[in-house]
């Protein structure tokens, strides 16, 4: 474990850089643009050219989108429109397809804590480590809304508006959502830790495939989840996937909490340096709160992006767009309009207010991210604050992380895990001789 102060985090490159992949792009219309392909969003190839785009212009990673309910305009329920993009594919099977077909950038799909279970995710994203040779990382997203809830009956939840967000009601939910997305992210990582590096013995001669003395129960209890393991995959190449989220500032402080606490990127979304500063400083406080003083976390500034030669170009662009959706685009994150070398200037400074790096949302994907990988990537290279070749073939190599030691290893001389509620614990047990499979069990 690192003794330097949070905010140090050993890099690279001066800012890393990574793409939010949605669809045809973030604008609602951008479907209807010519450069788009519509026919082709629910195809290999799209989701192939478009992460190969992004490793040409040697991006840190993609993310992408994902959710449990079709796409909608409305932030709490779905809304029926029939002339915006509708349907996606399933964000961990797309990496999984795409990592043998690329070899450097790193590739996070979006995964629903909220309903979903533990268990099943650990050893998904621990097998796309291994299909991408420890290019893997996840990013966790929870959601209120009551049609997602209604397709696995396991929970209801209440309906509200969105002008009724500050509501006692929706604050608890919040938090609560929020808390258990802490747990879930706590079982993952536990999980992935439950082989040892060396479990696997494969020595023909003696007939021994497995030690089973370094496979562990983690016994993970908190107050959303009870999960015995250990997991079914061995521990993943990078030990431990790099694990994101995305976070807004709230009265209940709640996301910037799952931040400080449990993740080794946070995406946030300031619209200025000064607010920066201000997310900065209070995701810093949570992460110190937590105990991980210590630990590197890398904060990314999300952007929308509209990109074009000349700065009335992209804004006219938008509008024509604003006119084929029929309302004006808004987003949780600063949209900006212009050209690279402005856009350049404002990543520069707003990496001085200590985000140590951006993940861009291209409007139109198909003109906006080789925008991205063809202009605004040589601009910063040639500014001196970005890379001209990828310096490691891991994603945690990329963002400057060591690989973590395992911490039911007996060797590794690492600290009791800590626990993800008050009272929750992991003992330190191996799995017994008797035990021939993996045994788990959740709850939620």
């Amino acid at each position: 474990m690192s003794s330097a102060p949070s905010s140090a985090l050993p890099s690279f490159p001066s800012l890393h850089l990574a793409v939010a992949l949605d669809g045809a792009g973030w604008h609602s219309a951008a479907w209807r643009e010519p450069v788009a392909r519509p026919r082709d969003l629910l195809t290999a190839g799209y989701w192939t050219d478009l992460v190969t785009e992004a490793e040409r212009g040697l991006l840190d990673f993609v993310t992408i989108e994902d959710a449990l309910g079709p796409q909608s305009s409305h932030f709490t329920e779905p809304d029926g429109r029939t002339d915006q993009v509708r349907g996606r594919l399933d964000a961990v099977l797309i990496a999984a397809r795409v990592a043998p077909l690329t070899s450097h950038i790193g590739l996070l799909p979006t995964v629903v804590a909220t309903h979903t279970e533990p268990f099943h995710i650990s050893k998904a994203i621990a097998t796309l480590d291994y299909v991408s040779t420890g290019r893997a990382g996840v990013r966790v997203q929870v959601s209120a809304r009551r049609n997602e809830a209604a397709h696995f009956g396991r929970r209801t939840l209440p309906s509200f508006r969105i002008e009724e967000l500050d509501s006692p009601e929706v604050r608890e939910l919040t938090v609560g959502l929020f808390d258990e997305a802490a747990d879930y992210v706590e079982a993952v990582r536990r999980l992935w830790d439950s082989w040892e590096d060396d479990a696997e013995i494969r020595d023909v001669a003696t007939g021994r495939f497995v030690d089973r003395d370094k496979l562990h129960y983690i016994d993970f209890e908190g107050r959303h989840f009870s999960v015995k393991g250990p997991s079914i995959t061995p521990r993943p190449p990078q030990g431990q996937p790099v694990v994101g989220a995305l976070a807004h500032e709230s009265v209940t402080g709640a996301p910037f909490r799952l931040l400080g606490r449990s993740t080794d990127l946070g995406f946030v979304t300031p619209h200025h340096a000064a607010q920066a500063r201000a997310i900065v400083a209070s995701v810093r406080a949570e992460q110190d709160a937590a105990g991980r003083a210590g630990e590197p976390l890398h904060l990314f500034g999300d952007l929308v992006v509209f990109l074009d030669e000349d700065p009335a170009e992209a804004a006219a662009r938008k509008e024509r767009l604003d006119t084929l959706a029929g309302y004006p685009y808004t987003s949780d994150a600063r949209i900006f309009t212009g050209t690279p070398a402005q856009l350049a200037d404002l990543l520069q400074e707003l990496g001085q207010a200590g985000l140590s790096g951006f993940r861009l949302r291209p409007a139109v994907v198909g003109h906006d991210l080789p925008a991205i990988t063809r202009d605004l990537v040589p601009e910063l290279q040639r500014r001196g604050v970005f890379r001209q070749a990828y310096e490691a073939d891991t994603l945690r190599g990329l963002l400057g992380l060591e690989r973590p030691a395992n911490r039911y290893a007996a060797t590794s001389g690492a600290a009791e895990p800590r626990a993800a509620t008050p009272g929750a614990a992991a003992p330190d047990t191996a799995v017994p001789e008797a035990v021939a499979s993996s045994d788990a069990v959740t709850t939620a």
